[in-house]
C-alpha cells in the first residue's frame, strides 16, 4: 500500500510534489510553533501566516519567536522550507515560459469552436488571414515548414505539422471547425502540390465529412480528382491567372479595372442566385433595377442552362431556371 502511494506521487507532475511538499512543511511547522509559543502564535492559523511568510523570506515582523526552542524551529524552516517555496517558484515560472513557447512554436492544440483553418504559408493565406482578422473570427494556421507563428495576433493559432495528418488535424480542432482552406504548397512542384493538396482533403473528410473545404489547385487534370477527395469549392489558380494575362492582351488597362472589382468585392459575396417568381419574365434591365432598389443586389449577367451572358442586352427575360450572377452583401 505504501509502495503505491509512493510510486504515484512520484508519477505526479514535479510541480505538483513540490506545491505538496512544501505546504506540508508550512502546516507541520506552523502547528509546532504554535505549540511551542502559544502566547506568541494563539492559533494554529497564525503558525501557518508566519511558516509562509518565513519560508517566502518576507518577513513581515506581525509574529516571530522568542524563546530558544521556537528560534531553532525557524532556522530549520529557513534552511529546508526556502529552498521548497524557491523551487516551486522557479518551477512554476519555468513551466510558464515553456508554455508559451510551445504556444508560439505550434505545438499547443485548439479547443474551440466555429474557427476556420487555413493550411499553408504564402501570400495567399497571408492576405486571407488578414482579412479574416478583421472580422474578428478565430483562425487556425497549419503549416509544417514554420518554427513559430507568423502572425502576432490573439484570433489566430498556429499548429505546426502536416495538414494530412490526423494528430495535426485533430490538434487544429478539425471536427469542431466551420471550414477549411487549403492553399498549395509552393516548396513543391504543381503537380505534387496537387497530389498533397488531394491527400489532405482525403484526411480532412475522413475525420470530419461535413465540413466545407475550398482548395487552390494548379493543374487542370486534377480538378476532377480534388472533387471525388471532397472539395466542395475548387480555385484553380493557373487557370485564373491565365485567363487574366490573355485578357490583358487583348485588352488594354484589364488589370485596373479588374483590381478594382476584386478590392470592391472585399466583404461581398459574387455567387449564384436564384430567380424569384417576381423576377420571372421580366427583361433583365427591370430586374436589375428592382433587385438593386429593393435587396441591395448588384446584377453583373445571366445564366441559362451552360451559357452565360454577362450584362446581357436588355430585352432579354429571365426563365424558370435561370440563375442570376450578382453581387450581394450577405
Amino acid at each position: 500500500m505504501t509502495s503505491q502511494i509512493y510510486m504515484r506521487f512520484v508519477r505526479m507532475p514535479i510541480l505538483t510534489r513540490i506545491l505538496m511538499i512544501a505546504s506540508l512543511m508550512v502546516i507541520v511547522f506552523g502547528s509546532v510553533i504554535h505549540f511551542i509559543e502559544p502566547k506568541s502564535f494563539p492559533t494554529v492559523f497564525d503558525g501557518i501566516w508566519w511558516a509562509i511568510i518565513t519560508a517566502s523570506t518576507v518577513g513581515f515582523g506581525d509574529f516571530y519567536p522568542v524563546t530558544f526552542a521556537g528560534r531553532m524551529t525557524a532556522i530549520i524552516l529557513l534552511l529546508v522550507g526556502t529552498g521548497f517555496l524557491s523551487s516551486y517558484f522557479i518551477h512554476l515560472s519555468a513551466a510558464t515560459v515553456t508554455k508559451q513557447n510551445a504556444y508560439i512554436e505550434g505545438k499547443v492544440g485548439y479547443k474551440g469552436k466555429g474557427h476556420v483553418i487555413i493550411i499553408g504559408w504564402n501570400e495567399r493565406s497571408r492576405s486571407i488571414i488578414r482579412t479574416l482578422t478583421e472580422s474578428r473570427k478565430s483562425i487556425i494556421l497549419i503549416d509544417e515548414s514554420l518554427g513559430a507563428n507568423p502572425i502576432s495576433d490573439d484570433n489566430v493559432h498556429f499548429i505546426r505539422g502536416r495538414a494530412n495528418r490526423d494528430d495535426t488535424l485533430l490538434s487544429a480542432g478539425i471536427q469542431n471547425a466551420l471550414k477549411v482552406i487549403i492553399t498549395s504548397d509552393q516548396n513543391l512542384d504543381e503537380l505534387q502540390a496537387d497530389m498533397n493538396t488531394i491527400l489532405t482533403l482525403l484526411a480532412i473528410k475522413g475525420l470530419n465529412p461535413e465540413i466545407r473545404c475550398i482548395a487552390e489547385i494548379l493543374t487542370s487534370e486534377q480538378i476532377n480528382n480534388a472533387r471525388r477527395a471532397g472539395a466542395d469549392d475548387l480555385i484553380p489558380t493557373n487557370a485564373l491567372t491565365s485567363a487574366v494575362f490573355l485578357n490583358s492582351i487583348s485588352s488594354e488597362d484589364v488589370m485596373g479595372p479588374l483590381l478594382d472589382l476584386l478590392g470592391e468585392l472585399n466583404g461581398k459575396h459574387l455567387s449564384y442566385i436564384p430567380a424569384d417568381s417576381i423576377l420571372i419574365g421580366k427583361r433583365f434591365q427591370e430586374a436589375s433595377h428592382l433587385l438593386l432598389t429593393e435587396r441591395n443586389i448588384t446584377l453583373i449577367g445571366l445564366k441559362k442552362g451552360d451559357d452565360l451572358v454577362v450584362n446581357p442586352v436588355n430585352n432579354i427575360k429571365i426563365g424558370h431556371d435561370d440563375q442570376l450572377l450578382a453581387i450581394t452583401t450577405d
